[in-house]
């Protein structure tokens, strides 16, 4: 018995949004049903023998013109996962046997897994490890540890991710964390780490709040996303537009926690996405002098005389 028009769009969108011919005939849409549909619109012929539903992500239907799944950083962005490099090329993860498939103005990045059949989008892990091989270990520890706090990935999907990495980047798999609150967080311990600095994180100090991190007794280090700070203040100084109430708010915010810090014997030091992304040479050339000059330590007399 045919089948409703819509109800084959339905029956693609429950696979992933692309499925093929034998994906749909295996769940009963019989093949009148399905040429039907694409003659009323309610599906698209992606390549032979494979349709997409109306609704379908865009990137995930040109994943399957190549015969193949979303991967690497689309999959990811498209999870919500945080990602250091912008980059609107479509990846395409591909099994063994795919075809390039060039479709117009295609720009695609092709992976090749060399396993699979599938449509769709491609698993987390997948993803990550293609993320390491594509743009490299900052890109990847930033993606792992925004994709442990928004739990896409559990500690089974991290020990698979961890077999499957080259040995010398499992350190980076063993180094992240589940309680991460931004990728910006993740590349300022990662960078500071190659100094031999440990950083301990969301640090909870009474009478200022939780502190993105704390460095020895007393120095505390504030990441700040991208929309926590702006040109606004700057701006306003020079008789452009106001800061918006709420960047105004968040910034004064952040100037009585960094007071109530100092009354309690912390320095802070507070850098935004522009200084961390951009201009990392003095993030970290700041962060060190601090360091030098024993900033992070509480000096006590016996340290100040020589005794350590």
């Amino acid at each position: 018995m045919p089948i409703d028009t819509y109800e084959v769009e339905r029956w693609c969108d429950r696979l992933g949004g692309v499925a093929r011919t034998a994906d749909l005939l295996a769940v009963g849409v019989d093949s009148k049903s399905i040429g039907r549909a694409r003659r009323e619109g309610a599906i698209e012929r992606v390549r032979s023998g494979v349709y997409a539903s109306t609704t379908a992500a865009a990137e995930v239907v040109t994943a399957a013109r190549h015969g193949g799944m979303l991967g690497c950083i689309s999959r990811l962005r498209r999870a919500g996962v945080w990602l250091l490099d912008d980059d609107d090329r479509v990846h395409v993860s591909m099994p063994e046997h795919g075809r390039r498939h060039l479709h117009d103005g295609c720009a695609c990045v092709l992976h090749w897994t060399g396993s699979g059949s599938a449509l769709g989008e491609g698993t987390i892990v997948d993803a990550l490890a293609q993320v390491l091989g594509c743009r490299g270990g900052e890109t990847f520890f930033a993606a792992l540890e925004s994709a442990m706090r928004k739990g896409l990935i559990d500690r089974a999907g991290v020990g698979r991710l961890r077999a499957r990495v080259p040995a010398k980047h499992r350190r980076l798999v063993d180094f992240a964390r589940w309680d991460a609150d931004s990728g910006l967080e993740s590349l300022l311990r990662l960078r500071l780490r190659r100094h031999r600095i440990e950083l301990r994180s969301q640090v909870l100090i009474d009478g200022v709040g939780r502190v993105d991190f704390v460095l020895g007794d007393r120095l505390i280090l504030e990441a700040d996303g991208k929309s926590n700070h702006v040109d606004g203040f700057a701006d306003a100084l020079q008789g452009r537009a106001a800061p918006a109430p709420a960047t105004a708010s968040k910034r004064h915010k952040d100037l009585v926690r960094d007071a109530a810090a100092a009354e309690r014997g912390y320095v802070t030091l507070r850098f935004d996405y522009a200084q961390i992304i951009h201009d990392w040479p003095r993030v970290e050339a700041a962060v060190l002098a601090c360091v030098a000059r024993g900033l992070h330590r509480t000096w006590s007399p016996a340290r100040r005389s020589g005794s350590r």
